[in-house]
């Protein structure tokens, strides 16, 4: 009498009925779920069946529950058929000691390799009496697959051969591990945790793409993971059906069946449930991984495994290719509390949070794996472990909701008779509405017209406004010249009060050519006053006329504005002034030019960014005199100057001694202009920097008994040996710092500050 227990014979008897081997395959996976004995037993079972013929077909209606009794069957299979004999011998160099799994056509045991060197191993060979045309085609095509490939999560091929009795094998790389599914629930693995886990299976998928091959079953029992010094790294496995895409597998035939479903429903693209002989491509594969992903985050997949068996095959390919699954977030507000908590749990979060990771980016990702259309998923498994690493980098993500266009389309399609119907309506409408539409636009033509012509009057206003406005515009301008004029004729005679009155009334923008001579000579006028307010306005005129003088002579309107700046104590307007002189003047040549923009700079003490950006000029200055040419006399009177901005430029930077060297260089080409004080001052400043407090305290006296006697007599803008005006301000404002450095107070006679009115 049979020992089976109810479930087992029911479990058998259902699935001798399956005939494709997936399929069947499938049904035990749901049928027997954890319950491994089961599972051993009805393979059992359903192995000695194989071996029986037609044995069980015979007994067909012995197996129905209303003809006969299955237990009774069962026992007299089990008399008549021998079970196969365990694989207990060698393979080759390989020792069988314990077998891991088995598949539809297909066994896999643990092997341990002696020789040459000592390891276990994974050794899948073909299943006893499976050995046919076909299936061997797939074996070896499974093969060749693995072996194309070399990626530290995917398993890899070590070798390969075939029994005394001619049975292919191939050795892989034993892969201890669970599925990943299970290793993220047992170990509550955090959302961010999965989701790095899902990239490398990314990585790996799109390596096998790269190489052609399409492994057309994507499933959490595919995908095992295991430790690598602690850190756990997926394992892509079971590439039973990949299909390549450039290449051919092997030489044996490797034929599908007509209408065969090739991999797992649940994780199945529309295209592969469809079998309407469209290839497939890489894009396939990017769906199981959308499944894949949805599971990983909701712990179920889109649409239910068990219930897509149960449903028949038409039912089940209507569900995958035209039912649209919910996002991942919507899934899990249809758990109840019980179940989302416990989602929650095994993700190391709570229900809100939870909800919070997925609804969005998640949601938007997982949705365009799934799309129905491959055209609109990822392109590549690369795009989408891009997107999942841009969303776990706060990046905005590639994946968008559908367009509103899309989403209606797909409306329409499902619903083609109520669109038909609306459509009539519609045209109904437009016909009836036509005439009045007419109507409406002959009104709306009128209306247009009488707009344009209004709209033509106002252009035709606006341009004699304009013409009026230019008019305006030329008589002012010829005021201004006007005005000029007689200024500069008031100049001539020394009339500067009523020539200064007189450019007063002139706005910047009416500044000329022939006005940069009048606005030159006022400015000075005043500044010799000390009048500086009004002198920075008169400079300042200069700055919108168009030169046509030398650069050099430019240069000098810039020390004039400089020195002009300091004493108005504006430091914001020298600020702003520095910054774009340094700006006109950064790509000189010309060491004259570039000596007065260094002087003229750093009048005052700058910040970093200001030496930095003067650092170029002063190397121009510098480098002019390493080859200096004293018989150019039109060159050779700038030299001193230019060692004194050296100096200048030397002393901002900290360089003190090297001020030192450079303001005696200066001095030792004599004279008894305002030039030697500043050199003198910088001289006494670096000293004192350097801790010499008595040479310093005698430069400085030194210094300033030039310009204390300049300025008790008066300032002239004309140029003789004594130097402009602007060398002696420069002297001055120098030896105020120098005195406020060494705590002095100046003996120079204090001078009020003017005014106009004065």
């Amino acid at each position: 009498m049979s020992t089976r227990t109810p479930r087992e014979k029911a479990v058998f008897v259902e699935a001798l009925e399956i005939a494709d081997r997936e399929q069947r395959s499938q049904f035990l996976d749901q049928a027997c779920g954890a319950d491994q004995a089961l599972r051993e037993q009805v393979e059992k079972l359903l192995a000695l069946s194989q071996g029986a013929g037609d044995f069980f077909k015979d007994c067909a209606r012995a197996l129905e529950p209303a003809a006969g009794d299955a237990a009774q069957v069962l026992s007299a299979a089990e008399s008549a058929v021998e079970p196969e004999t365990p694989e207990t011998r060698c393979i080759g160099p390989y020792k069988l000691l314990q077998k891991l799994g088995e598949g539809g056509y297909g066994v896999v045991y643990m092997a341990e390799q002696e020789q040459p060197i000592r390891r276990r191993v994974a050794l899948k060979i073909i299943k006893l009496g499976m050995d046919t045309k076909s299936v061997t085609a797939r074996f070896e095509a499974e093969r060749q697959a693995l072996a194309l490939m070399d990626h530290p999560s995917i398993a890899r091929v070590l070798d390969a051969g075939a029994t005394q009795t001619g049975r292919p094998y191939f050795v892989m790389e034993l892969v201890y591990g669970v599925k990943i599914t299970e290793y993220c629930d047992q170990n509550r693995v955090s959302m961010q945790e999965r989701l790095e886990l899902f990239v490398q299976v990314c990585s790996a998928v799109q390596h096998a793409h790269q190489k052609g091959i399409i492994h057309r079953d994507l499933k959490p029992s595919n995908i095992m993971v295991t430790m690598h010094d602690g850190v756990p790294v997926p394992k892509v496995i079971d590439f039973g059906i990949a299909k390549a895409t450039e290449q051919r597998l092997t030489d044996k035939t490797l034929f599908t069946s007509y209408a065969q479903l090739m991999g797992t429903p649940a994780y199945m693209s529309p295209e592969q449930m469809e079998l309407s002989g469209l290839n497939l491509d890489t894009r396939s594969d990017i769906y199981s991984l959308g499944v894949l992903l949805f599971e990983l985050l909701t712990g179920r997949t889109p649409f239910d495994s068990t219930d897509l068996l149960k449903s028949g095959m038409e039912e089940l390919r209507r569900t995958v290719c035209e039912r649209e699954p919910l996002r991942p977030s919507a899934t899990l507000q249809t758990l109840n509390n019980e179940q989302l908590t416990k989602t929650a749990r095994m993700r190391r979060t709570e229900p809100p949070r939870l909800l919070s990771q997925v609804r969005g980016d998640l949601d938007w990702i997982v949705l365009k794996c799934l799309e129905k259309d491959r055209t609109r998923r990822y392109a590549t498994a690369d795009g989408l472990a891009g997107d999942i690493e841009r969303y776990l980098n706060d990046e905005p993500v590639i994946a968008r909701p559908p367009s509103r266009l899309y989403r209606l389309r797909k409306l329409i399609r499902r619903n083609r008779l109520v669109f038909a119907a609306s459509g009539a309506v519609a045209l109904a409408l437009i016909v009836g509405l036509g005439a009045s539409t007419w109507l409406l636009s002959r009104e709306r033509e009128l209306r247009q017209r009488a707009i344009a012509a209004e709209q033509e009057q106002a252009r035709l206003r606006g341009i004699a406004e304009r013409e009026l406005a230019s008019e305006a515009e030329l008589r002012q301008q010829a005021e201004a010249r006007g005005k000029i004029a007689q200024a500069a004729s008031l100049i001539e005679k020394g009339a500067y009060p009523e020539a200064d009155a007189l450019v007063g009334q002139l706005p910047l923008k009416q500044s000329t050519m022939e006005g940069a001579a009048v606005f030159r000579a006022l400015g000075e006028w005043q500044a010799i006053q000390e009048h500086w307010p009004a002198a920075r306005d008169r400079f300042l005129l200069l700055e919108h006329v168009t030169q046509a003088d030398e650069p050099e002579d430019t240069t000098m309107d810039s020390t004039r504005m400089a020195v002009t700046l300091v004493e108005c104590r504006d430091r914001e307007a020298y600020q702003q002034y520095r910054l774009e002189t340094i700006r006109k003047y950064a790509n000189t040549v010309d060491p004259i030019i570039a000596e007065r923009t260094v002087k003229n700079c750093l009048l005052l003490p700058g910040n970093d960014a200001l030496i930095k950006a003067l650092d170029p000029l002063a190397q121009v200055v510098l480098k002019s005199l390493e080859a200096v040419d004293l018989s150019d006399p039109s060159r050779r009177w700038n030299i001193p100057w230019r060692c004194l901005s050296l100096a200048l430029w030397e002393y901002r930077v900290g360089s003190f001694s090297e001020a030192i060297n450079w303001s005696r260089r200066c001095l030792n080409y004599g004279s008894t202009t305002g030039r030697v004080a500043a050199a003198r001052t910088v001289l006494a400043m670096a000293l004192y920097r350097l801790g010499d407090s008595e040479h310093a305290n005698f430069e400085l006296g030194q210094a300033r008994t030039p310009v204390e006697a300049k300025f008790k007599s008066s300032l002239d803008a004309g140029e003789g040996s004594q130097g402009f005006w602007f060398d002696w301000i420069l002297d001055r404002i120098l030896l105020r710092e120098g005195t406020e450095l060494m705590g002095k107070a100046s003996t120079a006679p204090p001078r009020e500050q003017k005014t106009v009115s004065d």
